[in-house]
């Protein structure tokens, strides 16, 4: 079991940096910097460990965790 909440705290925390990157990309200092083709990639990026996690602990967990995460 200790496995799993290690998959599922790494598989948010990728989540969450990949959404931070396209944040950044939208506002900030980096406002104006990226362009859609880093923000797209970014997007990208979250769709394999976002499955993963839905496939772990099933959609209504995982939207609640992404939600109790800011996500």
């Amino acid at each position: 079991m200790e496995d799993h909440r290690s998959e599922v705290a790494q598989l948010i925390w990728q989540i969450h940096a990949e959404y931070e990157a396209a944040q950044r990309g939208l506002s900030g200092l980096a406002q104006g910097a990226a362009d859609h083709r880093y923000i797209a990639q970014r997007t990208t990026n979250m769709t394999s460990p976002l499955v993963r996690l839905v496939t772990l602990v099933g959609n209504e967990r995982a939207h609640k965790m992404l939600s109790e995460a800011g996500l």
